[in-house]
């Protein structure tokens, strides 16, 4: 995850209330964190692209159309907030 994409991150994750690090996890790009500073979850993998960086590197009509597939195939998992999946979608995904 470059900078511009982890900006973009960061100021999803205020709009819902959360902070966001660089992931410490294998394999994950970034650790959701309450404003108390505890650990919420680990989101996204590294080794696959999001909305910002489809945006980024494709345009925005791909990245749009990645961005519904990813909605339709998750869709059970981004309901539940608080869950990793809401706050992928909420964050990398929006």
């Amino acid at each position: 995850m470059n900078e511009a994409d982890f900006k973009n991150a960061k100021a999803n994750a205020r709009k819902i209330g959360v902070v966001v690090r660089r992931s410490t996890r294998k394999n994950k790009k970034l650790d959701i964190f309450n404003r108390k500073g505890m650990k919420i979850a680990s989101i996204g993998d590294s080794r696959y692209s999001d909305f910002h960086s489809y945006k980024r590197t494709k345009g925005i009509e791909f990245a749009k159309k990645r961005q519904t597939l990813y909605r339709i195939r998750h869709a059970k998992n981004i309901k539940v907030v608080g869950s990793a999946g809401y706050y992928a979608n909420a964050i990398l995904w929006t």
